[in-house]
């Protein structure tokens, strides 16, 4: 009866064990696969972009010079013009100003947060800064339309229209994601390092002045290029109150025009290996560009992060 036992409990526990490879197996495949399917979709997206973003240097002989220097944009006629450079660098003024308005406010809001008033404060401004970051992104361009357009219309010359109001509705859509990044980096901080400053006979403020945001100022810059990240590709807000011209603005309050913009209101219109659609795609292929560039500034950012 003994041994009949041991047989029958040496048997279950075999089971047991088969049961648990094949388990085992199954999710590894599933993993595998998820796995594999994500790179294969971002290898065929990066393949994508690239075939019909070079195009436009292969097949119709834009130099490259031209294009990313170029600063006359008329696709149609008979002497097309494919100069890119106004929509390049309104992306890149109305990123830097948004993350130069951006960047104080999260960064004050962050250490509101984790060191001045750690206990309610989190409470009243984590729900706000949610709720920042799910609002879509239409809505923040008719805020813009509504308030910020009109302000600037009334207060400085021009329309109202152009990078400052591109800018500024910028700067509140990247500001939960600073926010949010810089106050994971406040709390990680050791107490240790702000326990040893206090023993020092320093102040609270000369502690976060001194000590608290220079080690963590490479986390903290980590969620200013992710917040410069989103903005340089934000195309709906940023269309909505920009003003969408194809010059170079002389000044804050002109109107302008960003890579994203130019993409989306004239993809539709274009025909499908026309040299006006190819120069659409190679500004999608800058777009991704400058997205590797980010994601890169990120990793040598993170490297930075751990506290020796």
């Amino acid at each position: 009866m003994v041994q009949k036992t041991k047989v029958l409990s040496g048997k279950n526990s075999k089971s047991r064990l088969e049961k648990h490879h094949i388990e085992d197996l199954i999710g590894r495949s599933y993993m595998s696969f998820c796995v594999l399917l994500l790179i294969v979709a971002i290898v065929s997206m990066v393949y994508f972009v690239m075939s019909k973003g070079l195009s436009t240097f292969a097949v119709n002989k834009v130099s490259v010079s031209e294009f990313l220097f170029g600063t006359t944009w008329s696709p149609e006629g008979d002497n097309p013009s494919y100069g890119a450079f106004p929509f390049i660098a309104g992306s890149f003024v109305t990123t830097l100003l948004a993350a130069l308005i951006a960047s104080p406010l999260s960064i004050c809001a962050a250490l509101f947060m984790t060191e001045i008033v750690p206990g309610w404060g989190k409470k009243l401004l984590q729900p706000v800064i949610e709720l920042l970051s799910g609002i879509p992104s239409v809505v923040y361009g008719f805020v813009g339309l509504s308030v910020i357009v009109p302000f600037l219309r009334n207060v400085f010359p021009g329309q109202g229209i152009g990078v400052a109001a591109g800018a500024l509705v910028l700067s509140v859509m990247i500001l939960p994601t600073i926010t949010s990044v810089a106050a994971d980096a406040l709390s990680a901080l050791p107490n240790n390092l702000k326990e040893s400053s206090y023993a020092l006979g320093a102040t609270r403020w000369q502690t976060i002045a001194r000590v608290v945001l220079p080690t963590t100022m490479p986390a903290i810059m980590t969620g200013v290029v992710l917040g410069m990240a989103r903005a340089f590709g934000e195309a709906l807000a940023v269309q909505m109150v920009i003003g969408n011209a194809p010059f170079i603005p002389k000044s804050l309050f002109e109107s302008a025009s960003t890579l994203t913009s130019v993409i989306t209101l004239s993809m539709g219109n274009t025909t499908m290996g026309s040299p006006q659609n190819n120069a659409l795609w190679s500004m999608a292929l800058v777009l991704m560009l400058m997205t590797f560039l980010f994601v890169f500034v990120v990793r040598l950012l993170e490297k930075r992060r751990a506290i020796r």
